[in-house]
């Protein structure tokens, strides 16, 4: 599968560099928190779906899912898509929460939520590589094809940076807005950016002569055949040597070793019934 690889995108750094500048240090840290638990957030959502990431590109306004892969059905696209908000949404809550109970908490939750609800608004936003972009392209992929959905997603989300960069020229006869025009920089450059960045893979447990070195917990679980192979890909426990027995009825049907499981999550769509492909 290969090991999970962080990068830091170019903005992230600017964006920082901007905020220590400007005395909003501490500010960027706890949005960079945020930001982490928002990715949190789909790597959960994902793994729950049987599918891992491959990549996280630390972003200055949460993480993004910008790659592509094959069978992931939009549903599901959307659920990943959209566990990362919610998350930052829930944070808020609890945060304002804890100012209502402890109101001397006011000067850290005050700015914990408002962090947590701007990150959420802000990827809710139609635009790549923003989650709410790609709600958008997994929304128009279940009428048009998939890459008639892709243009027509690039183009808004170019629309929506020509408008934040002409709302940072208007804040230059007032008040200069560099986070303004530092998002509408971000937003071109996922929308114009070919390269897969944060890449989806399909998530199962292989088992390697060091761990079997290191010693391994046997971990035997039971499964309807009737379930599909996502269903039995998110039951998998990586750190363990698996092994499922199938049921149908009450009455088992068959016991998958971990190298049998191992092939159907390799070579098997997420959808196919394990009725199918046993």
């Amino acid at each position: 599968m290969g090991s999970l690889k962080i990068r830091i995108h170019p903005l992230f750094w600017l964006f920082g560099v901007y905020y220590v500048v400007t005395g909003k240090g501490m500010i960027f840290i706890l949005s960079t928190t945020v930001a982490l638990l928002h990715e949190l957030g789909h790597s959960f959502s994902a793994e729950k779906l049987g599918y891992r990431l491959r990549t996280i590109t630390l972003m200055p306004y949460g993480a993004v899912i910008s790659g592509e892969e094959s069978g992931l059905k939009a549903k599901d696209e959307i659920r990943i898509a959209l566990a990362g908000p919610l998350i930052n949404l829930a944070i808020g809550v609890i945060f304002v929460a804890v100012w209502w109970m402890f109101p001397e908490t006011y000067a850290f939750t005050d700015s914990a939520a408002i962090a947590s609800f701007s990150i959420a608004a802000i990827n809710l936003l139609p635009a790549f590589p923003l989650d709410g972009g790609r709600v958008l392209l997994a929304g128009l992929s279940m009428r048009i094809r998939r890459g008639k959905a892709l243009k027509i997603c690039k183009a808004v989300s170019v629309a929506i940076a020509t408008v934040l960069a002409g709302l940072f020229v208007a804040s230059l006869f007032s008040k200069p807005n560099y986070s303004v025009l530092f998002f509408a920089g971000f937003i071109l450059f996922g929308a114009l950016n070919k390269k897969e960045e944060n890449v989806y893979v399909r998530l199962f447990s292989e088992i390697s002569d060091t761990a079997l070195r290191r010693g391994m917990v046997y971990k035997k679980q039971a499964l309807s055949v009737d379930a599909d192979v996502k269903k039995l890909i998110s039951i998998l426990d990586a750190d363990a040597l698996n092994e499922i027995v199938l049921y149908r009825n009450g009455k088992k049907v068959k016991t998958l070793s971990q190298e049998e499981i191992t092939q159907i999550c390799k070579s098997r769509s997420l959808y196919e019934k394990l009725s199918e492909v046993i």
